[in-house]
C-alpha cells in the first residue's frame, strides 16, 4: 500500500534535488567568475569550469536517481540492477550530507538528509524480492485441501502430504510423480 507513495515522493524529492543542486553551482561558477574569486593562487576561470562541470554532473546523476524512482512508481515493481545501485549510492549520499550539514548549516538541514534517507531506505526495503518469494510458496500450498491435507491442485493434479506435514509434489493424473530435473553423478575421489 505505501509502495507506490514513497517512489512518487522520492522521485519528486530528487527531481527537485537535482535542480537545485543544479541551480547552486551554476550560481557559485557565476559568482567566482563575475567577482575574479581565487582561492589559495587557483585561476578563477578555472573554478568556474568546475563549478560548472559540477552543476551539471550532479544534476544529472540525482536526476537518474529520480528517474530511477519514477519508474519503480509508474511500474510498481522494485528497482533492480543498476537503478538499484543507483538508489543505494543515491541514500549513501544523503547519509553523508547528512552527517556534515549537522556541523556546517545546522539541525533543520541534517533533519532533511535523514528524512530524505529514510524514504529512500523504505523504498529499496518495501520492494523486498523476498516478499515476493514468500507469497508464491504460501499460495501454493493453501489449496482446496488445507496447508497440510491432500487435495487437487490448480491444474487438476493430485497433491497430498509429505513427510513432515510437508506438501507432496504434485502426481500426474495416471499417478506417476513429475520429472524432476537431472543432476549428473557426484564424483569420487579413490
Amino acid at each position: 500500500m505505501v509502495r507506490r507513495p514513497v517512489a512518487w515522493v522520492v522521485a519528486v524529492i530528487l527531481f527537485a534535488e537535482a535542480l537545485g543542486i543544479a541551480a547552486l553551482n551554476w550560481f557559485m561558477a557565476v559568482a567566482v567568475d563575475r567577482q575574479h574569486m581565487s582561492l589559495a593562487g587557483l585561476d578563477a576561470d578555472r573554478m568556474s569550469m568546475s563549478a560548472r562541470i559540477g552543476a551539471v554532473v550532479f544534476g544529472l546523476y540525482f536526476a537518474l536517481c529520480a528517474l530511477v524512482a519514477l519508474l519503480v512508481a509508474v511500474r510498481n515493481r522494485p528497482p533492480a540492477g543498476f537503478g538499484r545501485v543507483l538508489l543505494i549510492s543515491v541514500a549513501v549520499v544523503h547519509a553523508l550530507l547528512g552527517a556534515v550539514s549537522w556541523g556546517l548549516i545546522g539541525w533543520n538541514a541534517f533533519l532533511y538528509m535523514v528524512v530524505v534517507l529514510a524514504l529512500v531506505v523504505l523504498l529499496l526495503m518495501t520492494y523486498d524480492r523476498t516478499d515476493d518469494a514468500g507469497t508464491r510458496e504460501t499460495a501454493g500450498t493453501n489449496g482446496p485441501g488445507g496447508p497440510d491435507g491432500a487435495g487437487e491442485g490448480d491444474d487438476g493434479t493430485a497433491t497430498g502430504p509429505g513427510p513432515e506435514g510437508d506438501p507432496a509434489p504434485a502426481l500426474r493424473k495416471d499417478g506417476t510423480p513429475p520429472a524432476g530435473p537431472v543432476t549428473p553423478p557426484a564424483p569420487t575421489t579413490p
